[in-house]
């Protein structure tokens, strides 16, 4: 099977170039994002002690990570290196494990959070990061998922999943912490926390499953 390559897309070479050139520059805005969104979550949560921001902050830096690889490895491929897709491999498997070691770290966190009485309040500045990525998630995972269906970039087809995956994830953050700003409830943050983990172990698991069919 020939994957990301940009002479064996659905386009023709010279198209497929540009597409991917064109999906660099979406990767960059990404990975802009992620970086506003990834720190801007975890110092919101840490204020807070919302579990809810700090899954969905940690799940924004593996994001970043991700994204981080998409791009070397689309410069690589533009640059002609015919290796990439073998780097590119062990980068996705190292994404998916940091994506599961996230659920551990953070259910023991919730676990004791809830025996010790922490009460997680509400956060403007979450409200805001949920509202960004709400906003531009949509753009993000069109665009991923277009070019890289096109070129047959499988890197920037799972970035895509990543990014659908965020948007569901902040709408559930951002209905958590408005109920929560609202009705003071404080135990919402911690069914938006199981919530969001449900969607990180979702996630992981369709990396590997992605991964492992293509090796």
């Amino acid at each position: 099977m020939r994957k990301n390559d940009p002479a064996h897309g659905d386009v023709s070479p010279i198209s497929s170039v540009a597409l991917l050139r064109r999906g660099l520059w979406v990767e960059y805005v990404s990975l802009a994002w992620m970086m506003v969104e990834a720190f801007a979550s975890i110092y919101s949560g840490l204020l807070a002690w919302s579990f809810a921001l700090l899954a969905f902050g940690g799940d924004s830096l593996v994001e970043l990570l991700s994204s981080l690889i998409v791009v070397i490895h689309m410069r690589a491929i533009l640059g002609g290196k015919s290796h990439a897709h073998i780097e590119s491999g062990r980068a996705e498997w190292a994404t998916a494990l940091l994506l599961l070691s996230l659920l551990p770290v953070i259910g023991v966190g919730v676990g004791y959070s809830l025996l010790a009485g922490v009460r997680p309040e509400s956060s403007l500045l979450g409200m805001a990061v949920a509202i960004g990525a709400v906003l531009i998630m949509p753009i993000l995972w069109h665009q991923k998922k277009e070019i890289g269906t096109k070129t047959n970039c499988l890197p920037l087809t799972i970035d895509s999943a990543e990014s659908a995956t965020c948007l569901l994830m902040s709408l559930a953050l951002l209905i958590g912490l408005v109920i929560n700003y609202v009705l003071r409830l404080f135990w919402v943050d911690y069914v938006i926390t199981a919530i969001i983990l449900v969607f990180v172990a979702r996630e992981a698991s369709e990396a590997i499953s992605e991964v492992r069919a293509t090796d």
